[in-house]
């Protein structure tokens, strides 16, 4: 039992499917990824300061991280792109001591730029980040 207007409505969906397809396909290709500009040690980091709560330490204790956003940015060898087509974009900042900690969280949910002296990628489990950031000092304050 088939309504008297089927074949219209199928005629319908088959015309606009034949007129949107040569559309869908005439879609250009996307451009290629441009590589991030490098990263040395010395250079400065800069974009958005979050915060990050994990478990870790002595029985499981939170601990604060904090990882900047940035442009992607490529390391160099060995580490290179850290298996990525345009180099890594958030960068987690380990803080050694609780002056480092404190002076970073001034600057959560802000604009900042860090000074990189050591950093590499990441490859345990726990990290949050493409690439961490182990030593640096603070720029400019805004």
């Amino acid at each position: 039992m088939t309504k008297r207007r089927f074949a219209k409505r199928l005629a319908f969906a088959t015309m606009m499917a034949a007129l949107a397809a040569p559309a869908a396909w005439a879609q250009p290709a996307a451009p290629a990824p441009r590589s991030g500009k490098p990263i040395n040690a010395g250079d400065v980091l800069s974009g958005e300061l979050n915060t990050l709560r994990i478990r870790g330490g002595k029985k499981g204790r939170r601990i604060a991280t904090y990882q900047i956003t940035s442009e992607p940015r490529r390391l160099p060898p060995p580490g290179g792109l850290c298996g990525l087509e345009t180099g890594p974009e958030t960068f987690q900042i380990v803080a050694s001591s609780e002056a480092q900690a404190q002076q970073l969280k001034a600057f959560v949910g802000k604009e900042v730029a860090l000074k990189v002296d050591e950093f590499a990628c990441a490859q345990d489990a726990g990290e949050m980040s493409e690439a961490i950031v182990t030593k640096w000092s603070v720029v400019t304050k805004h």
